[in-house]
């Protein structure tokens, strides 16, 4: 059995950040000693370590929350599994795709500035006047 603080430590997770999770019920609440300390178990660990690892890839607290349901009952097809990591995938190729523009963006934004005066600024004068912009990088992977 392990205190919050041996959990936190085994799974790189804050104290904090494992009471919210057992407030949200992602964490079931956990078995108490008498003097009311928590006591977490293996099986604990693995939920844990499950959770923060979809948190590490990007997974809503509600995507990990239907995950964790399907993983509680191993007998169903893992369709949605495979859906809900295919929602997921398509999120982060949204967010790379909106990044990459953002990237040429920038890069061009700091090239063309002449780093004399901040009058003649082409970086400020690009942030003041959205037209300025190549790309219409506010629809990029909305």
């Amino acid at each position: 059995m392990l205190t919050i603080g041996a959990l936190a430590k085994r799974t790189g997770t804050k104290v904090q950040t494992i009471r919210y999770y057992e407030t949200i019920g992602l964490m079931p609440p956990p078995q108490r000693t008498e003097g009311g300390q928590r006591r977490y178990d293996q099986g604990e660990l693995d939920r844990l370590a499950f959770v923060r690892h979809g948190r590490q890839l990007g997974f809503s607290l509600e995507a990990i929350r239907e995950l964790l349901d399907l993983a509680d009952n191993p007998a169903q097809s893992c369709a949605e599994a495979d859906s809900i990591a295919q929602r997921q995938l398509k999120q982060v190729e949204d967010r790379i795709a909106r990044l990459q523009v953002l990237q040429v963006e920038l890069k061009r934004m700091i090239c063309d500035c002449s780093h004399h005066s901040v009058a003649q600024c082409r970086v400020l004068e690009v942030l003041r006047d959205h037209s300025e912009c190549l790309t219409d990088h506010d629809n990029i992977g909305a």
